[in-house]
């Protein structure tokens, strides 16, 4: 069973965080939504407070299949501040595994040069963040395993992308089929 953590910063988007972490578990992975706040519960951008499962502390990154950054503000900010993600991302990215990032988020991951030479995609207005990356405009974008997308409207196309890549294309359209979703 595929492992992920959907990682969730106060002020991250709500549909952006939940989505992927409902499709995920509807493909049959492995979710864990891990807070970055140092607490269980933590506040979306609009207000709505999410239980996380695990505090960062509490989780152990070995053996992980892919790591998930929601956006939103002041969200994506904050993910961006935390060194210890900043740590597990850039080790994640050593180890071949999977990051996906959605909207501003892809941010975080161009702080830390993880996007140089790639293409990517985020919400309109936050490409100068994508340090070193082509900036394609797309709704989801793949390179290598980085996956990036840009924004709330696009969540479940983002999602189903992960379940792509991390199972196959029949299980991604069979989710999509069950959901009454286009794919």
């Amino acid at each position: 069973m595929k492992k992920i953590f959907v990682h969730l910063a106060d002020g991250f988007e709500e549909i952006e965080a939940l989505t992927p972490v409902d499709v995920l578990r509807r493909a049959g992975c492995e979710v864990t939504m891990v807070s970055v706040t140092g607490k269980q519960q933590v506040k979306s951008s609009r207000g709505i407070v999410v239980v996380a499962d695990k505090l960062f502390e509490e989780v152990n990154y070995s053996d992980v299949d892919m790591l998930v950054l929601p956006g939103g503000m002041p969200g994506s900010k904050h993910l961006d501040e935390h060194a210890g993600l900043k740590e597990k991302l850039v080790e994640a990215e050593k180890n071949g595994k999977w990051l996906a990032a959605i909207c501003a988020a892809p941010m975080v991951l161009g702080h830390l040069g993880l996007l140089k030479g790639k293409k990517a995609t985020c919400y309109p207005g936050t490409e100068p963040d994508l340090l070193g990356a082509t900036p394609t405009g797309s709704a989801v974008e793949k390179d290598g395993k980085i996956i990036t997308s840009n924004g709330a409207g696009s969540s479940l196309k983002f999602s189903f992308a992960l379940v792509e890549v991390l199972i196959n294309k029949e299980k991604a359209k069979d989710v999509a089929a069950k959901m009454m979703s286009a794919y």
